[in-house]
């Protein structure tokens, strides 16, 4: 592949924001005739990368050659008429329009003014065929047919304004196997008439089945470009995750001074799963027990907790509470039943803006106690002080607004909230994101005084040597499965290592 000049070479590209720096002197060749995978964890760049190229964003330095020829795409309209298109993990089409509709918007076939209706459907079925072997009625509107055909049709559009590069950005996060490996097949057939195909996933297996080559990022940083054939798995995830084993052989375990109570059982899933979401599994959550989800990004852990939560029911299987047995269907239901979910996305999902430390602690506790029932200001000041000074909230002030305090004080406000609601089962979904190494620290101590105290607690993080140093037991997820169960007395992160990388 040295004598083939790479259709597109980015080089020492840079991209910053105010105080974050997203992308730091990044390399990335493509080359045509070949799938390119681009690899790393949650912050990785991977997306910066992606809106750099595609004119989304602007380059703060470096160069992009298409074709050996220098480019400064603005926009992506420009990107488009460059000969990069995108596929994006969400069918980013007009559903309500037809199949040619949407593969021709903007460029119909006209004469004098009027679109050539037939001239358009008879191009589209012609494109569909004879590039990706497909054959479905063009005059129906795009919703008529699934997410992996509306991928392909995606594709298509993408090939009918002549695309060099095509950029497929997670389209298998909605496909069901079969689905996938009809995509699989078009992506080859495309890479051998020479179309350069830069490949966006989080499943592992996907990668070494469908690439020849596989770039990681890290932190906003470029760590190296390999062929995928010798690239092992267990290599690649340590360079994801920035560890190398040795690292993490003698990591202090924290979770040795807990004693859970085997016998009791919290909450409990059983051949609980939900199609596109995740695999059927079995998972049972112990009194005073730290069980901690380690996989990569997309490998389930979110989807899982959410339901234990409620957020989201299964398709088969059940999540019941202990004690009661009752199925969890709902939130609402779920705290109800003394489960707290702390969510992964604190700025969506977590916080509210706009109101005070005092307001977003409370706001759990006035839910379940009904809004018809406030609780009076006097005990929202005890509550608050009372919690600002358990956690060590910075700054102490409880009429302070939430979202002007750092990201590691916010985490605490929600925490707070849900601690608030003495939970039975707390549920903890990447808690220490985007903060301080102090204020990590200080929550992994709180997780297991929590667990001293009886509460069982469902443990996510990216971070492996977090969850190996608070856990009592650890679930392996990979690709959307629990893979594997590991106990206390077995804990290897070699082991663990290997089988987040599966293979």
């Amino acid at each position: 592949m040295s004598e083939i000049q790479p259709v597109l070479q980015m080089t020492g590209i840079h991209k910053g924001f105010p105080g974050v720096r997203a992308l730091s002197n990044v390399n990335f060749r493509l080359f045509p005739g070949e799938v390119h995978a681009l690899m790393g964890e949650n912050g990785a760049g991977k997306s910066t990368l992606i809106k750099v190229l595609t004119g989304v964003y602007s380059i703060d330095k470096g160069t992009v050659l298409l074709n050996n020829n220098q480019i400064s795409v603005q926009n992506p309209h420009e990107s488009q008429e460059a000969g990069i298109s995108t596929v994006y993990q969400e069918v980013n089409l007009c559903t309500n329009l037809t199949v040619a509709e949407n593969i021709f918007i903007g460029r119909e076939p006209r004469r004098l003014g009027r679109i050539l209706w037939k001239e358009m459907n008879r191009r589209a079925e012609e494109l569909l065929r004879d590039r990706l072997h497909l054959q479905i009625d063009v005059t129906q509107p795009l919703h008529a047919y699934s997410v992996a055909i509306q991928q392909l049709i995606a594709i298509a559009r993408a090939l009918n304004i002549s695309a060099k590069v095509l950029i497929l950005d997670e389209p298998t996060s909605s496909l069901d196997s079969n689905e996938v490996k009809q995509l699989f097949t078009i992506m080859r057939k495309l890479k051998n008439e020479g179309l350069a195909i830069l490949f966006v996933t989080h499943f592992l297996d996907q990668v070494y089945e469908i690439s020849d080559r596989i770039t990681i990022l890290r932190n906003g940083e470029f760590i190296g470009e390999y062929p995928a054939n010798k690239l092992p798995r267990i290599e690649l995830v340590s360079k994801m995750i920035g560890k190398e084993l040795h690292l993490l052989e003698d990591l202090p375990k924290l979770s040795n001074e807990v004693e859970y109570h085997r016998n009791e059982l919290v909450a409990e899933a059983t051949g609980a799963g939900r199609k596109g979401a995740i695999e059927p599994f079995d998972l049972k959550l112990h009194k005073g027990e730290v069980v901690g989800l380690a996989g990569l990004l997309g490998s389930g852990r979110t989807e899982a907790a959410r339901l234990f939560f409620g957020a989201d029911r299964p398709d088969v299987g059940s999540v019941v509470v202990s004690g009661t047995k009752q199925a969890v269907h709902s939130p609402r239901k779920a705290i109800d039943q003394g489960i707290a979910f702390c969510s992964e996305n604190r700025k969506t999902e977590g916080i509210i803006d706009d109101l005070t430390i005092r307001e977003n602690i409370i706001l759990a506790l006035q839910a379940t106690r009904g809004w018809h029932k406030p609780i009076s200001r006097k005990r929202q000041d005890e509550i608050a002080n009372e919690y600002i000074k358990l956690l060590n909230i910075n700054p102490p002030n409880p009429e302070h607004l939430i979202k002007n305090l750092s990201g590691g004080n916010q985490q605490k406000v929600l925490l707070a909230r849900w601690l608030l609601t003495d939970p039975k089962l707390l549920i903890l979904d990447e808690p220490t994101r985007g903060i301080d190494v102090g204020a990590k620290a200080e929550i992994q101590k709180l997780v297991l005084s929590l667990a001293k105290k009886g509460m069982s607690v469902l443990f996510i993080s990216s971070e492996l040597e977090e969850v190996l140093r608070v856990s009592n037991r650890i679930a392996v997820l990979r690709d959307r499965r629990k893979v594997k169960e590991i106990t206390d007395e077995k804990f290897s992160q070699q082991e663990i290592m290997q089988t987040i990388a599966g293979g």
